[in-house]
């Protein structure tokens, strides 16, 4: 035998070859254990909804969410005003309703800014190596010392009370989570044999980041991505219930839960709908994220 010819095993040569499973296939298959969950179909019709009032909330509300009628302020849930009315007379389910295009869209925006920096980030720091990364992952430990909450409060701060500043200061947190996670997922493919070919041929490390490690990185990415957003919209409406978020007269959950604060005893709708509106969301969000986690775990035998 040459020793450039490759080595053949034979008990293996007679047989026939073996084939890839055709990708319809593995999507049926997740389909299937998609469906045997119905935890993860519940979060995922909770979200799937959240999202659609989202979009069409501009023409499902029934009143202008900002016009003010002293003459109906503070009034109960009714067929006039479903669910009630706050201190100067606004319809509060047109407020909640049209509130979910500022919640809603700023936990998405939150992670999609997190996940981005934090996994080019994540990768690069594991491609290098180094000085580069021991200064990178350093700096992220800095900031995981310090408490979410409390970063996030002094940077709002910070930046001013605003919705955008708010959405900004929660990203900034956020991204040593992911950059973690991309560095570790990085490090496992680093010494991989198809990732040393590349590198050999000549590879620049933009490529390497690009069309290899972020390929398959991204699983476990997207599962953190699924359960940060709910996190993100709790964090945005805590800012706004402290009056960093959003500001009058811009309907925001967190900040129609403060306002309401004042009229819990007799008024409880005030706070209770808002309130509502961000524990099915978190929740929903949160349940399809835990149950993407499975479904994406080779090691969770497809719970």
């Amino acid at each position: 035998m040459s020793l450039l010819e490759p080595e053949v095993d034979r008990g293996r040569a007679n047989c026939a070859p073996v084939t890839s499973k055709r990708p319809f296939a593995v999507w049926r298959r997740r389909a299937h254990q998609l469906s045997r969950s119905p935890l993860t179909l519940l979060g995922l019709a909770i979200m799937l909804l959240v999202v659609l009032l989202m979009l069409c909330s501009p023409w499902l509300v029934p009143h202008n969410p900002n016009a003010i009628d002293l003459a109906a302020r503070l009034q109960a849930p009714s067929t006039a005003h479903w669910f009630g009315t706050d201190e100067v007379g606004r319809d509060l389910f047109s407020r909640v309703l049209i509130g979910s295009q500022q919640s809603v869209a700023a936990g998405l925006a939150v992670v999609i800014l997190a996940g981005s920096v934090g996994s080019l980030l994540g990768c690069f720091s594991g491609v290098m190596g180094g000085v580069l990364d021991a200064l990178i992952m350093r700096g992220m430990d800095i900031m995981l010392s310090v408490p979410s909450l409390v970063l996030t409060m002094a940077l709002a701060a910070a930046l001013g009370p605003s919705l955008f500043n708010a959405m900004l200061a929660i990203a900034v947190v956020r991204i040593p989570f992911y950059v973690r996670l991309a560095r570790g997922q990085t490090l496992m493919l680093r010494h991989q044999a198809y990732m040393q070919a590349t590198r050999t041929f000549g590879a620049s490390r933009w490529h390497l980041i690009t069309w290899h490690v972020l390929r398959n990185v991204l699983p476990p990415l997207v599962v953190q991505a699924s359960l940060d957003i709910g996190t993100s919209i709790l964090m945005a409406a805590t800012l706004g219930f402290i009056g960093l978020g959003a500001q009058q007269p811009t309907a925001e959950w967190g900040a129609m839960v403060a306002n309401g604060r004042n009229y819990i005893l007799d008024q409880w709708w005030y706070s209770a709908f808002p309130g509502m509106a961000i524990l099915i969301t978190a929740t929903g969000f949160n349940l399809f994220g835990d149950g993407l986690r499975d479904l994406l775990d080779p090691k969770s035998g497809g719970r």
